[in-house]
Parts: C-alpha cells; structure tokens; sequence
C-alpha cells in the first residue's frame, strides 16, 4: 500500500514541477453550473479567508435551484475545521457524533443518517455498506462541499436525506503554477500526545502544440494517538433477588468502564488532469487512492457488583416504582411484581472483576479512477463520464479477557453523579496487578469489500424562452459487496491458570492502562498489552495454548455473504424562466428520474430444524439462501424560485427519493462472539432479508435576502414523509443455549419529519477600520419528527437519531492578514437506540429508549499571515470538554459517560 501511495504521488509531483506555468484561464462559471455536483472545469473557485470563503458558500446556496447548503475552504488544505464531518457539522439541519477515536464522524443530515455521498458527482462508498466513512478523506484534500437537502433529476439517487457532494481541487481552478504546503502539530487533551498533520498540493496548467493542459497532485499524512474514556453501568436488575443486604433496591449488575486507546493513521492522494484538446471539448482524467488504519485496543473493565457476598452503605432515592421481573431480578412482563426504589450509591464487597484487552488492527483502503470528456457547440453541451472504485476493509480483532483471582473485590459506587457512574475499588481492585489468570479468548476476522462500475451520460440543451433549457441523462453502475468474516471463542483447558505461571508471557505482557476519570479517581487498570496481543508470534502461542490452531480461523459460510447490484437510471429535467414584472423573475425546475435496481444477495446461515419425537433438540443446519429482487422508481422533482429583486428570493420545491437498504443489513446471518463470560450479557448483530427500502417525500420552502456580498438571513420549513424508515433495535435471543442482545435493523412503518430552518451570516463592513473585520454568523434547525405507523412499538415517538433542537452560533475576524472563528454547537437529546436488554422498566412499560443527554462544544481558530503566502495558524477544539451521556429511558438510571478529547493545534501554511 505504500508503494502504490508513493507512486501515485511521486510521479505526478515529477511532472508538475517540471512543467512550464501558463498566464491563459477560463471564464467564470455560470451561477448555474456552480452548483452542479459534477466534475467540472471550475476557473477562480479557490479562495483564501473566512470572508472570501462565506461569500463563496453564499453564492451556491443563493444560485442553485436546489435548497443547498456549503462548506468551502478557506484556503488550499483548510477547511473550517480539521476533519470533513466536523466541517459539515456548521451546515444548518447537519447533526454529528464522536467515534471511538474521538474524530467527529457521521453526519446526519436534519437528524437522518440515509445520506448518498458523492466525489466530485460520482458515488463514494466504504466497504459493503452504502454511506461513506468520512474518516477515509482528510479535510486537507477538499476544496468543499455541498450539503443537498431537496433533490433533482440529475443528482444520483440513493438519499432520503439528502446528497453531500465532496468536491476536490483541479488543476483548471487555479490560474497557473500553484504550490501549497500545510503543516500542522496538534495536541490531544485526553492521550497528552503531540500529532503531526502534513499537506502538500502542486498544480500546473501550460499551453502545448494540443491545446492548454492541466495537472495537479495533492497528498496527505496525519498520525494520531487518541484515548477516549467511557465509564457506564450495566443492565439495571432488582436487588431482592441480589447479594444480602440489596433487597428493595434497583442497581447496577455491573459498573464498569472501556479505554479506547491507539494510534491511527490517514494517508491519501489524488491527482487530476485537464486538456481543452478544442475549442469546446474538454478531456480528463482523476486517481484518487487513500488508507486509513487503526492499532489501538478497547481495555474493558467489570466490576460484578452483584456477585458480592453482600451490598452494605444502600443509600436509596425516592424514584420508587413497581416493576415486574423474574428469578434473576431482570425484565420479565409475566414475573413477579416488586416495588423498588433506585439505589443511588452502595457498596459491594467480595465481588468478582475483570479486565479485557481487544486488540484492534483495522483497515479501509479506498481507490477510484474516472475519466471522461466535456463537449460544447452552440446550445448542445454533453459530457460523459466512467469511473471504478474499489473499497476494502480489513478488520482484526484478537481479544484476551483476564479475571481477578483471590478473595474478591470491594467496590463503592455511586450510580448517577452529574449523569453518570462513579466507583472505587477499595480492596483488591482491578489495577493492583496481583492474581490476574486467564479468561476467555476471542478472536474475530473480517475482510469487506466493495466495487462499481459506473458510466454516465448528462446533457443540455439551451433554448433561450422561457422555457431556458432541457437536461437530459442516463446512468449505469454495476455495484458488488462481499462480506467474509470468522468469529471463535473458548476458555480451552486454561482459564483460572494464574499468568504468572504462563511461562511464555514475559513480566511485560500485563501493563497499567491510563484511567477513566471517575473511575478509582483515574488510577487506571491491569489489562493484557496490546502491542502483544497484535504480535502473530505471541497470538499463536496463546492459541496453542488454549488449543487453537495457528492463525485467524478461515472465514465461515454462516458470517459471510455476496451481492451484486446493477442500477439502470435515466431522466429528463426542464428549466424555465418567466420574467413577471421588472426586476422580478420566476425560474425553477420540473423533471423526473427512473431507475431500475436489480440485485442479487447470496450467503448461509444456520437454521434449527423443527424438533420431532425422535430429535427433540435438533442441531443447527447450515442453510444456503439467495435472493434476487429487482425495484422501479419514479422520482419527480419540482422547484420554483422567484426572484424579487435587490437580494430578495423565495423557492419552494418537492421531490421523492429513495434510501436501498446496505448489503450487510439485508444478510440473515450473525455476527457474534461466542459466549464464555458468565459476568455479562454479550451482544452480537443481524441482518433482515425482509427490509424495504426507504422513500421519501419531501417538500421545502425558503424566504432568503442576500444583502451584501457575503452576508445573508434565510428562513426555511421542510416536510418530509418517510415510508419504510430504517432502525436498529435490540432484543434477547437464544442462541445454542445461550442469551444474546442481538441488534437487527427493522422497518417502522410511516414516519414524518418536519422542522424549520434559520440561518443567517455577515460581516459588520459599515464599521471603521480594523473593527469592520468582524463578522458573526449562526444557524438554527427544528427538527420535529414522529413514528406514525399504529401498532409499532415506537409509535408516537421521535425518529431514532434526531435531536429536535439545533444551532450553530459564532464570530469571525478577517482583516488584513488576520483571521479568526469561534463557534459554539448545539444539539438537543435524542436516543440512538432502542434498546431490547434485561434492564428493569416499570410495570406496563415494554420500551426502553437509549436517550442521549444535550450537548454543545465550543471550538476556536486563529491566523495570522506575517508575510504574503505564508500563514500561521491556533486552532482549539471541545474546549469546553463536552461529553455523551445517556441513560436508560429513566433519567436516573445513567447508562454511559464518554469523555470526549479536546484538542489542541499549531500550524503553518505555505503557499505560492
């Protein structure tokens, strides 16, 4: 993989900078034509500074026929903030989260995740799935990006939430030799690391005896080491049927906590070339190839709390309810009706603990090659473009549980401080390093891989009426995913051996993880090395010694399946313009797009026969399925904007728009790990064969005043009708003996979201001096949404994912070299899952909602320009340590608390 980025990037370095530069440029785009999501020649579309890149955002929200939203860089290899999601999370109506790595990733788009991702007009993907990991692209490498929240006929299908359209640098957008180089070093809060990001573009455009022509080269490197501490409290069960001195209470069965700790690694590199081989035609070429990947390692810890010899120091609240649970003291709507009261902080003693290393090494390489041509004579113009992708994902996790030997543990705990968990192990805890032995070992393999196929025709013909042009297109994409993967687990002959009696593992093979905050004050834990645990020749003496063979285990028929789609697309859209009265205008759209989806989906899964009086309990048979189903849609579009004059407009339009369900969430098979840890519930995931896919409805209407050239105020309502809305949900299954909280997707039925959008941005030009450098902006977003399908169990509830309120809020500074931007973001609570565990709930209560605390973070950036093209930078983000927190639909019943990073950065810009 490093020969083939090395490659890439030398070679056309080689041939820019030998190149001789030329003075010759493009006209400007037409206003139109800006806010194309398509691989265009754009001239001048590079900016530098907030002020120049809000006036260019403001002029593609304000030209297109669409209600779209934009991102564009400040300058070459500097988007507003340091990764694409995070970016995109100051679009109105875009909602974010933070990953395990403590990147901002997946943006959801007015609280819906069912986004079509788009390069440069082309559909982008990560592995089997449909949406694309944000994560893959470095903020570095794009020029910007276009949020679309209606659609047209001549956007791909594939989004009930909207289009976001990636857009990188080309050789044409600058006027002649370009090159530009951005270093940065950024300091992580949470792992108190330094991290480099590096940048480098060169672009050239020269004039041959062929015609002018055009070449450009970007590459990008970061290296990041990250922690991210979560503490939370297991399933919360009835403390009569509990350790002595529990009864009457609720509590936790277990407290504990996972240290998300590694280093990860971004390279990428794309190049691009342009040729007006005639007056007219314009011929290209683009490679994009990037890697991610990821050593880092989840060190779980449990504390089994309700395995103690006895509970003493209860200290109960007066959030007392009846509920209705079984033998164990979990949910169960047949059991026994007990009136308990939550326990707000106990102390367990003689209880069991463990510590889990999952030792992660993870991969996602992604490669795309386009071409294509762009032909203009008169009122005709067409272009034609082919491109291929190939997206794989190599996921492997080796995972060693080690449990606490000896007398047991004692642990104080407090369930709910400022909304989460607080404990201390006072005797024998899990950091002091004595009598660990080991457990369980796991081992879980996983290959994913994507390819398309893709071929496009689009064309205009220009009228000059009022009826102003005709668009017309086709698509094919022929789309595979294949999904591999090998799961095992055992104790083997081993478990309970002391590791000091291991005579393999060496005195560094136990090492002290950093701590969880609220947990033993910080101290952190005893867990297996992770470096180890990734080492194939420590890996194999470990199998060997639990009995296993050498080596991950060989991909099972049972966790892997294939796919092949292929998408037939066409469509034909008109423009019009209706002059109305001097300087007013009505102007819009009308056009529809078909598509035709044929797809195949073929895998095994193990399915118990019914039993009989010979074979009561019959085994599972491996089973082989395959489906073929094929889908037409129809979508139409239409769009309306009048033009009023003096900045003022309104528009309105309405479309329809498909989600197709991912390929992974359509396999029958499981994927889990094999249970053999009595300390807790393990969990696994499925597929649906039966999932529908999603369409929408969506109607917009927009009130906009551009008042000056970078400032504006709109104000927005959205309606969207969602049938077949996809969601997760968990529930208990028994599988070979065993519970499992398996999460599937499901459809819910009809759903509706509707909200209001206000947004509004400018500079205060009219002050003197250096004062008229400030500026604000802001946006706001309603997002009122609702389950409508009677009879669902989330009927009458929001959409899984969508916080009803949201804004963004912030000032700027552009003036004489320097710049600045702080912004302030908001989200309200949501639940992101529906959770089907054995907590407790009250009597006559069968939901139980993952609800997601409010949450806003502050981040701020500052530049100064000391000399001409040279530019340096502080950035700060989550500077007020913002952290997720949820519970168990019941605000007293905290669930996780993740101490989300903040960070820290210096940088330098260079260009010339």
């Amino acid at each position: 993989m490093v020969s083939k980025f090395a490659a890439l990037s030398s070679v056309s370095l080689f041939a820019l900078i030998g190149a001789s530069p030329a003075l010759a440029q493009d006209p400007p785009k037409t206003p139109s034509q800006a806010a194309a999501p398509a691989d265009t020649a754009s001239t001048d579309i590079v900016v530098t500074g907030i002020r120049a890149s809000l006036a260019k955002a403001a002029d593609i929200k304000r030209d297109s026929y669409n209600v779209v939203d934009s991102i564009v860089a400040d300058d070459i290899g500097k988007l507003p903030d340091r990764t694409v999601a995070a970016a995109l999370q100051r679009v109105p109506g875009v909602q974010v989260t933070v990953g395990d790595n403590n990147e901002i990733v997946n943006p959801i788009i007015r609280g819906l995740p069912d986004i079509l991702t788009t390069l440069d007009g082309r559909e982008i993907f990560t592995g089997t799935g449909r949406g694309f990991s944000y994560q893959d692209l470095p903020a570095e490498a794009l020029a910007g990006a276009d949020v679309y929240k209606s659609n047209s006929a001549e956007l791909i299908e594939g989004g009930v939430a909207g289009v976001i359209n990636l857009r990188l640098h080309k050789p044409f957008d600058f006027k002649g030799f370009t090159l530009a180089a951005n270093a940065r070093a950024v300091y992580s809060g949470n792992a108190q690391e330094v991290n480099p990001v590096l940048g480098l573009l060169v672009s050239n455009r020269f004039e041959t005896g062929l015609g002018e022509m055009g070449l450009l080269a970007d590459i990008s490197y970061s290296h990041n080491k990250f922690d991210r501490p979560v503490a939370f409290n297991c399933d919360f069960r009835s403390g009569t049927q509990g350790p002595p001195g529990a009864a009457g209470i609720i509590a936790p069965t277990c407290v504990g906590g996972v240290e998300q700790q590694g280093t990860y690694e971004r390279k990428q590199a794309n190049v691009a070339y342009q040729w007006k081989a005639a007056p007219g035609l314009e011929i290209y070429a683009n490679g994009l190839y990037t890697r991610y990947s990821n050593k880092s390692a989840s060190y779980f810890q449990i504390d089994d709390v309700f395995s103690g010899t006895s509970f003493s120091n209860v200290q109960k609240t007066n959030e007392c309810k009846d509920y209705a649970v079984n033998g164990a003291g979990f949910y169960d709507p047949a059991g026994t009706v007990q009136n308990l009261c939550t326990a707000s902080s106990f102390t367990s003693t003689g209880h069991g603990g463990f510590t889990s290393t999952q030792a992660h090494y993870d991969r996602t390489s992604v490669y795309i090659i386009s071409g294509g041509a762009k032909y203009r004579s008169g009122n005709l113009s067409l272009s034609g473009d082919v491109s291929y992708q190939h997206s794989e994902v190599r996921n492997q996790n080796f995972i060693l549980d080690v449990f606490k030997s000896g007398n047991g543990i004692t642990t104080n705990v407090a369930t709910n401080v400022n909304g989460g968990t607080v404990y201390n192990d006072t005797v024998n805890g899990l950091g002091d390093p004595t009598n660990f032995a080991l457990s369980p070992l796991n081992q879980d393999n996983v290959r994913d891989r994507g390819k398309e196929f893709a071929a496009k025709l689009d064309g205009t013909y220009k009228i000059s009426s009022i009826l102003d042009n005709i668009q017309f297109g086709a698509r094919f994409a022929n789309h595979s995913a294949t999904h591999q993967q090998s799961l095992g687990g055992t104790c083997g002959t081993v478990c309970g051996t002391l590791i000091s009696n291991v005579p393999f593992l060496d005195s560094n093979f136990l090492v002290h993880a950093l701590g969880t905050p609220t947990i033993n004050n910080g101290f952190g834990i005893i867990v297996p090395n992770q470096d180890e645990l990734r080492d194939p020749a420590v890996q194999n003496r470990l199998r060997a010694l639990y009995g296993l063979g050498a080596g991950f285990p060989d991909f099972t028929p049972d966790r892997s399946f294939s796919a092949t789609e292929k998408t037939y697309s066409g469509y034909l859209q008109a423009a019009y313009k209706v002059p109305i009265s001097g300087p007013i205008t009505l102007d819009g759209q009308i056009g529809g797009r078909y598509t035709r989806t044929e797809r195949q989906i073929s895998g095994a899964s193990f399915v118990t026969p019914a039993s009989t009086t010979a074979v009561p309990n019959p085994a599972p048979v491996l089973t082989p399925f395959g489906a073929t189903t094929a889908d037409n849609d129809f979508l139409p579009s239409v769009s309306a904007r009048m033009r009023f004059g003096g900045g003022l407009q309104a528009r309105a339009t309405y479309s329809r728009a498909i989600a197709r369900p991912s390929f992974g969430d359509l396999n029958p098979g499981l994927s889990y790990l094999i249970s053999t840890n009595s300390l807790i519930l393990p969990a696994g995931s499925g597929g649906n064969p039966n999932l529908r896919p999603q369409k929408s409805d969506s109607y917009d209407a927009t009130l906009e005043y551009y008042f000056s050239r970078n400032g504006f105020v709109a104000i927005g309502g959205y309606y969207k009708d969602i049938k077949d809305r996809v969601i997760s949900q968990s529930q208990v299954e028994l599988i070979n003996g065993f519970s499992y909280n398996i999460t599937r997707p499901r459809n819910v039925g009809a759903v509706s979201l509707k909200g209001i959008e206000v947004s509004a941005q400018t500079f205060f030009d009219f002050l003197p001096g250096r004062l008229n450098g400030f500026g604000v902006f802001g946006n706001f977003t309603l997002a009122d949404s609702k389950v409508k399908t009677a009879g669902d169990p989330l009927f009458g509830q929001s959409i899984q994912g969508v916080s009803k309120y949201n804004y963004n809020i912030g000032g700027l500074y552009d003036k004489k070299g320097l710049t600045g931007r702080v912004v302030y973001t908001y989200r309200s609570s949501y639940y992101d899952e529906n959770y089907g565990g054995t907590n407790v709930r009250p009597v006559g209560q069968t939901l139980i909602l993952n609800q997601v605390r409010p949450n806003g973070r502050l981040d701020a950036s500052i530049g100064f320009e000391f000399r001409k093209g040279v530019t340096l930078s502080i950035d700060g983000t989550n500077l007020t340590r913002a952290k997720y927190r949820s519970y168990y639909g019941d605000s007293n019943l905290p669930r996780d608390y993740r101490f989300d990073d903040s960070s820290y950065s210096l940088g330098v810009a260079v260009r010339f």
